[in-house]
């Protein structure tokens, strides 16, 4: 579903953000990327998304370039961001059709999925509102159901549990399963560990841009916690 090989991206010609870096994302996966801060997560999200340009290496999706067929790539993908930014006058009804529009989903699965996940989120009363009067964790709410709502093939995920209270937490947890039980795919950052090591089939850690320890879960981590794992490999970052 995934398949990055040989990545590189610097800033400013010297600061290299992501180096060599080659990883594959299969149907089915929940695949954690983890990391310290400045490790080159966001840089390589945003490179597979197609929002940020690279200096060498290909991203395939499904078999497509994000470099040559970047609206094919994205036709089966879908972001959130580590700090997602809404359309703040709309309402968040407004924004969820017009994500909808823009994937081609038919009225009546937009309105079935919209429903499913709103009533999960008990975002459905506030759908109303004006995005611009949310709290920061129900616009995290309404970008994941925005998310959602075409059913991707490969899920891009940023720092997702960041500004979710316990229970929304819970309940995007169970969708990702969900999504990865009828084949999709997901590729996320965090750094909740604990969540990543009970989640995630697979794992990478990167570390000043570089993949140091990647694979199956309980392969990568043996007999020690992904904390434990975590700290050995990054001490020195």
């Amino acid at each position: 579903m995934l398949t990055i090989e040989h990545l590189n991206k610097s800033y400013g010609g010297d600061v290299k953000a992501v180096d060599d870096l080659s990883l594959t994302v299969l149907p089915g996966d929940i695949y954690g990327f983890i990391g310290h801060n400045g490790a080159g997560k966001t840089t390589t999200l945003r490179a597979i998304a197609g929002i940020l340009s690279f200096d060498s290496g290909s991203i395939r999706i499904d078999g497509k370039s994000i470099v040559e067929e970047p609206i094919a790539c994205k036709r089966e993908m879908a972001y959130i961001p580590d700090n997602p930014d809404l359309y703040e006058h709309l309402t968040g009804i407004q924004y969820l059709n017009f994500v909808a529009d823009i994937y081609g989903v038919s009225a009546r699965l937009r309105d079935e999925r919209i429903k499913k996940y709103a009533d999960a989120f008990e975002m459905t009363p506030r759908l109303n509102d004006l995005i611009g009067s949310c709290s920061h964790g129900m616009k995290q709410k309404i970008a994941v159901i925005s998310a959602l709502i075409h059913s991707p093939k490969l899920l891009l995920l940023d720092e997702p549990f960041v500004g979710l209270d316990p229970k929304a937490a819970h309940t995007l947890k169970g969708f990702m399963k969900e999504l990865c039980d009828d084949g999709s795919a997901i590729f996320f950052s965090t750094h909740v560990l604990e969540v990543a090591e009970k989640l995630c089939n697979k794992i990478a850690i990167i570390k000043n841009g570089r993949i140091v320890a990647a694979g199956d879960m309980d392969k990568v981590k043996g007999d020690e916690s992904l904390e434990t794992l975590f700290l050995e490999l990054t001490e020195h970052a």
